[in-house]
């Protein structure tokens, strides 16, 4: 199984945590959660709830006829699957979401940690934000290199774009430095104040 896979699965895992929904709803909440990172087609999620259900993550609560407003009643229309989050789902999905290593730096391990932050440990958060700006000012350093050599090497559009990278890059650093130092005052005016 690869590592987006497993992405998407945690992510359907932490969208069933919210209550039921059957595919087409659960498809369209994901497109709005994690849309700006990945385009998920009905291919790849339907092969990844079986791989959950077969697990003992998820399971079937109902089927329900699909409805169409514009279409007359069919007798052979398609049931409607709704899915619902098992506790071993549960356990598998705060497992998954309060991990901090590397994966949870990458671009799309990143981006499905982030849209669970609620769900997520103080601690954990700073941890993925700091290893992530980690992984940003590397590519920042990288991108920065790249153009120095490549001034001379490539033509003016081809140094936009590295520029135009670098640019995304070095605003990237400056969000995560922001987010950073929100988690860290959250995490200090939480804690409580120690009298003498």
């Amino acid at each position: 199984m690869t590592k987006r896979a497993d992405i998407l699965e945690f992510a359907v895992l932490g969208m069933l945590g919210d209550g039921p929904l059957h595919g087409y709803e659960l498809r369209k909440r994901l497109d709005t959660v994690l849309g700006p990172f990945r385009t998920l087609s009905f291919g790849s999620l339907y092969p990844c709830l079986r791989r959950i259900e077969q697990r003992g993550w998820i399971a079937q609560v109902t089927v329900t006829p699909a409805t169409e407003s514009s279409a007359p009643a069919l007798s052979g229309r398609r049931a409607r699957v709704v899915y619902s989050l098992t506790g071993d789902g549960k356990e598998a999905f705060e497992h998954w979401v309060n991990e901090s290593g590397p994966e949870a730096w990458e671009d799309e391990g990143f981006a499905a940690h982030l849209a669970f932050f609620s769900r997520t440990e103080a601690r954990v958060r700073v941890r993925i934000l700091e290893g992530r700006r980690s992984r940003m000012e590397e590519r920042v350093a990288l991108l920065r290199d790249s153009v120095i050599r490549s001034k001379d090497r490539v033509d003016a559009y081809t140094l936009e774009l590295q520029n135009h990278g670098l640019d995304r890059a070095e605003h990237e650093v400056r969000w995560l430095n922001e987010l950073i130092t929100t988690e860290r005052k959250n995490a200090e005016s939480a804690q409580p104040s120690s009298t003498a």
